[in-house]
């Protein structure tokens, strides 16, 4: 792709993730990286690059509607990677990732939606293969540590050969804040489900994105943890994690990509850990019976309403101190058919989803326009761990992400 005008396009960059990827790809690209910002709207790009460090003042900017198919295939085939953070993605989404398959071009998201990705694998990946386009969802707080996370843990265990991976539980936390385009997200799956009652059987189904559902392992019933209880190996009060339902898929999708190699006994599920003792037990209790009340509240129509009114609007998010002081850590813990235990820990500085995340959509950004003859040799709908890899695991720990794995003493 050294031919095409540039190197990385930012769509999105008016809006407030994208924003925070142009600024940290102004500060962190590598000096003559290519790039350019990418919307709807002229003025407000230009408005955008305005506030941007220096080093974006000369960025082109490109301007194409997200409905727009000839605008978004020209855009497409004028950049290596295109970068996007306009959600939500089940409602704007697909007519980019078609383009970039249809291009060539190497394309990476922020997307949480389970739905979206199932379109996407749908309509995108057999032409992506034969255009040898990587298209990457789930490239930042989704599902980024959670897919790593694994893919370490299958790495050393295959180095140690320790036997595949069993059962592997991650146990999440977290500090940070909530934007209105999360909420947009969420409010698009459960719209999807009332035009189309089918939408429920995807979003409950454990390999929802696999390749060929057919051929994965008949594991009986797993399902997201929905109640709160002790954590035997941690002693942690844990309960559901807001995220599991899509992270828990996306890694059983690389599974599957790698033909099964984590193993085909590999069973995964993804816990928010709130510390032990009555207060942890309290927390649980507390935070797990919020969650459940919101998502009721999300998904009935009567109390809908009353969600938007409380949550931020589209465009907004955390404040500049709130991303600063955000942090998370999660912490995964495998046995492995040898009965060897390891444990991976993905952790960072920053608001996950937002300072944190445009670092990890940044760099995989970057990867996929600058280190293609390190990565993975793969082509059409794929995840971090398989389009990128360990190259994305290099580039995190430069920027001070701690991506580690060790062996616990066998029980």
């Amino acid at each position: 792709m050294s031919g095409r005008a540039h190197d990385v396009v930012v769509y999105g960059a008016t809006g407030f993730v994208g924003r925070l990827l142009a600024e940290y790809l102004a500060e962190h690209a590598p000096s003559g990286t290519r790039i350019a910002l990418a919307g709807r709207s002229r003025t407000r790009l230009e408005e955008a690059r305005r506030g941007l460090p220096a080093a974006a003042r000369d960025w082109p900017v490109l301007v194409a509607d997200a409905t727009d198919e000839a605008a978004l295939e020209e855009l497409a085939a004028s950049t290596t990677v295109v970068a996007t953070t306009v959600g939500p993605y089940l409602r704007y989404g697909l007519p980019l990732a078609l383009a970039c398959a249809r291009t060539g071009t190497h394309y990476a998201d922020l997307t949480g939606e389970v739905l979206f990705v199932r379109r996407v694998i749908d309509a995108c990946d057999d032409l992506a293969r034969s255009t040898g386009a990587r298209i990457v969802t789930a490239c930042g707080y989704d599902s980024v540590p959670s897919d790593l996370g694994v893919h370490l843990l299958h790495q050393r265990a295959r180095h140690d050969a320790a036997g595949a991976l069993l059962d592997t539980t991650l146990h999440a936390r977290a500090r940070g804040g909530l934007s209105g385009g999360t909420i947009d997200s969420s409010r698009a799956q459960v719209e999807a489900v009332e035009a189309d009652r089918r939408a429920l059987k995807v979003l409950f189904d454990p390999y929802a994105l696999s390749p060929e559902r057919a051929a994965e392992p008949d594991l009986g019933k797993e399902r997201d943890v929905t109640t709160v209880f002790e954590d035997a190996q941690t002693g942690d009060w844990v309960g559901p994690f807001v995220m599991a339902a899509f992270n828990s898929r996306i890694v059983r999708r690389s599974n599957a990509l790698r033909g099964h190699a984590y193993g085909r006994r590999f069973r995964y599920r993804e816990v928010n850990a709130f510390g032990r003792g009555a207060r942890g037990h309290r927390r649980a209790l507390v935070q797990s019976a919020a969650l459940g009340l919101a998502m009721k509240a999300m998904a009935d129509p009567r109390t809908r309403p009353l969600v938007d009114r409380l949550a931020p609007s589209p465009g907004q998010g955390p404040s500049e101190q709130t991303r600063r002081t955000g942090w998370f850590s999660m912490t995964l813990r495998t046995t492995t058919e040898t009965g060897r235990r390891y444990v991976a820990t993905v952790r960072a500085q920053g608001d996950p989803g937002y300072a944190a995340t445009a670092v990890m959509l940044g760099e995989s950004a970057l990867a996929l326009a600058l280190d293609g003859d390190r990565l993975p040799a793969a082509a059409g709908v794929l995840t971090p761990a398989t389009a990128i890899g360990d190259v994305l695991v290099e580039r995190l720990r430069a920027r001070d992400f701690a991506l580690t794995v060790e062996e616990l003493p066998t029980a």
